[in-house]
C-alpha cells in the first residue's frame, strides 16, 4: 500500500517487518509533514483483533493531526466487540468513532445504496479475514438487475502467475506475492521488508496482463467443466480493482465511490447479454479474486 505520507514510505520500511507500533510511529514522524487527510466518513470492517488496531491507529492520526475524520463507523455483529469495550474506557479520544451491530453484509447494501456521488470522502478500511465482501455486494446488486439470470462465481480459467495461491471451493482465489508472513501495519513500501530489495510488484498491473494474456473463449471452457457451458460468456472483462492502498498511520482503504462504480462497468458490460468479469479485492501484494458471471 502507498503512502504515509508518500515522503515517509522510505523511512517506514524498517517499522514495517513486525516490529512495534512505536517504531512505526517513529518512522511517520520523520516523514514531511501535510495536510491532514479529510474523509466524511471511514468504514472499518470488524471490531475485534483487526479492527481495534485500525482504530486504535486512526486515533493516533487523528490526535497528531494527520486525519480529519467527521465519523468513523465500526460494524460488528458483537455489541461487545473489542473495539465496543475500549470506546467504553476512552481509549479512542477524539475520534468520532461509533459501532454499528450489524452484520457486513447488511450494513455495505445501505452503504453503498446512496450511490457514487453521495460517497465522495468516504472509505473501507477492510479486514485480512474478511469474506470477499466487495464481490458479494457486486453479486447481490448484479441479481437485483437481472432477476431472470443466473449470477455466480466461476473459477479462474488459468491459474495467474503468483508465488503463492489457493483456489477455494466456492470458485473463488487468493493469491499473493508473498510467500512469507507478513506483519498487518505493513504499508507495502518501494523497498521490501522481507526480501530487503526493491517491491518490484503490484497486484493490479499484474491483474491487467493476465486477463489480457488469455485466449479467447477461455470462460468459456471453464463454464464447460463446471456445466454451465449453454450460459456462458466468451470474454472476460475486466479486471475489476478494488485497490486498497495505504492512507495514514498504517491503515489502508478502498475508496466507497470506486466500490459502486464498478458496478456501473458490470452493468454496462452485461445490458446486451451474458457477461463475466474478474473481481479483484488486492493490496499490491494479496489478493482475493472471483469471475463474476452473470447468463
Amino acid at each position: 500500500m502507498t503512502d504515509l505520507h508518500e515522503d515517509a514510505a522510505g523511512d517506514a520500511t524498517a517499522a514495517s517487518t513486525g516490529s512495534s507500533d512505536a517504531e512505526l510511529d517513529r518512522a511517520i514522524a520523520a516523514g514531511t509533514r501535510r495536510a491532514p487527510l479529510h474523509f466524511r466518513r471511514i468504514v472499518v470492517i470488524g471490531g475485534g483483533c483487526y479492527g481495534s488496531w485500525y482504530t486504535q491507529q486512526l486515533t493516533r492520526a487523528t490526535q497528531r493531526g494527520a486525519l480529519v475524520a467527521d465519523d468513523v463507523v465500526v460494524v460488528d455483529r458483537d455489541a461487545q466487540c473489542l473495539v465496543a469495550q475500549r470506546h467504553a474506557t476512552h481509549a479512542y479520544a477524539g475520534l468520532p468513532v461509533r459501532v454499528v451491530v450489524e452484520s457486513w453484509h447488511s450494513y455495505l447494501a445501505d452503504w453503498l445504496h446512496h450511490g457514487a456521488d453521495a460517497l465522495a470522502a468516504q472509505a473501507l478500511v477492510p479486514s485480512p479475514l474478511m469474506p470477499h465482501l466487495c464481490l458479494d455486494w457486486l453479486i447481490d446488486r448484479a441479481r437485483a438487475r437481472w432477476p431472470d439470470r443466473t449470477v455466480r462465481v466461476e473459477p479462474l480459467p488459468q491459474p495467474p502467475d503468483m508465488p503463492w495461491q489457493r483456489a477455494a471451493p466456492d470458485g473463488r482465489h487468493y493469491v499473493s506475492f508473498a510467500t512469507w508472513m507478513c506483519p498487518v501495519n505493513c504499508i507495502e513500501p518501494a523497498r521490501c521488508p522481507e526480501t530487503r530489495g526493491a517491491r518490484d510488484w503490484s497486484l493490479p498491473s499484474a491483474l491487467e496482463r493476465y486477463v489480457k494474456a488469455l485466449p479467447v473463449g477461455a470462460v468459456s471452457e471453464t463454464a464447460v467443466a463446471s456445466g454451465n457451458a449453454s450460459q456462458s460468456a466468451s470474454v472476460l472483462h475486466g479486471p475489476v480493482i478494488f485497490h486498497c492502498t495505504h492512507r495514514t498511520y498504517g491503515v489502508g482503504m478502498i475508496d466507497a465511490a470506486d466500490i459502486v462504480r464498478a458496478d456501473g462497468r458490470i452493468a454496462a458490460w452485461g445490458q446486451n447479454g451474458p457477461v463475466a468479469a474478474l473481481v479483484g479485492t488486492v493490496s499490491h501484494c494479496h489478493g482475493a479474486l472471483g469471475i463474476l458471471v452473470a447468463s
